[in-house]
């Protein structure tokens, strides 16, 4: 089992600059892969970026150059530092990681969910 907890969520103006911190605890040698998620309201929850265990990064296009996502193995934590925000940057912001294949898997342990933080970029 593998617990995420997001934090660092806040309310901010358009322009600011925020980071995100996600914290793994748990059997955290389970977890491979990790990946900042958000969902804004009224929106479907849409992935933002994915960090392999190597360091591997993807973004998608309307983030990259802006945000920029790292992780820390020895703290057991991923960290996404948002630069340049936008009113369209609202929404609560979801971490998640994938469980190992080399680790033993139970139903519905193939990947976690942190509960989210809340970004508010007003105008």
């Amino acid at each position: 089992q593998v617990q995420l907890v997001e934090s660092g969520g806040a309310l901010v103006q358009v322009g600011d600059s925020l980071s995100l911190t996600c914290v793994a605890s748990g059997e955290t040698d389970c977890i491979t892969a990790m990946s900042w998620y958000r969902q804004a309201p009224g929106k479907q929850r849409e992935r933002l970026t994915h960090i392999e265990g190597d360091g591997e990064t993807w973004y998608v296009d309307f983030v990259r150059g802006r945000f920029t996502v790292s992780r820390d193995n020895a703290k057991n934590m991923m960290v996404l530092q948002m630069n340049n925000l936008k009113t369209e940057d609202t929404a609560v912001y979801y971490c998640n990681a994938d469980r190992s294949l080399h680790c033993t898997r139970r139903v519905g342990e193939d990947e976690y969910w942190g509960q989210g933080t809340q970004v508010i970029v007003s105008s």
